[in-house]
């Protein structure tokens, strides 16, 4: 008996995938469920499960998962419809579903031949000019009506050598500070008896 046992080869060990494979692909599982269940307001994820596992067995370890990948790629697909935490078919006689914000004007067709003008540019339009004034002067700076100077602070000096260093000290010799100088006392005489 030794030798027959040692004759016959061990069995082929991937079973598990014929059994898996017997089984149909998880949207028509889906698909199949939705339909068996039949409510009006649609069926949840939990009483998909449900039926699918009731129909089907030797179903895989990783079910609710595969079952939630599959619900939210066939919702996203749109051959499932997610009303309050239930999954159905979309009506066919339903209007088309609407995006977020203001619909767009319907382009009304132009007639051939009709040359198109430029877009408008963006931000406020320029002021109409007088056709009868006179042309403005093309000067940089344009003085204001009330001053000769122009408007706004006038561009700081740059600094020189020559003019920063009488500046830098002053009578006391010594370079000065940045910051508010301190206080001076004043020397208090001593009170005669």
């Amino acid at each position: 008996m030794a030798t027959e046992e040692t004759n016959n080869p061990p069995p082929p060990q991937p079973q598990p995938p014929p059994p898996a494979s017997s089984l149909p692909q998880y949207p028509e599982m889906i698909m199949a469920a939705v339909e068996a269940l039949n409510d009006k307001n649609g069926s949840n994820k939990s009483a998909i499960s449900k039926q699918i596992e009731s129909t089907y067995a030797d179903l895989p370890a990783a079910h609710t998962t595969l079952l939630a990948h599959h619900l939210n790629k066939l919702k996203q697909s749109g051959q499932l419809v997610l009303v309050k935490n239930n999954y159905m078919k979309p009506d066919p006689n339903a209007p088309p579903k609407r995006g977020r914000g203001r619909p767009p004007k319907p382009k009304t067709p132009t007639p051939p031949g009709t040359v198109m003008s430029p877009p408008r540019p963006r931000g406020r339009p320029p002021k109409p000019r007088d056709p009868f004034a006179p042309l403005p002067s093309p000067t940089k700076n344009k003085p204001s009506a009330g001053s000769g100077r122009p408007r706004g602070r006038p561009p700081k000096k740059a600094k020189t050598a020559a003019s920063s260093a009488p500046a830098a000290a002053p009578s006391g010799g010594a370079p000065r500070g940045r910051g508010r100088p301190p206080k001076v006392k004043p020397a208090v005489a001593p009170v005669g008896c």
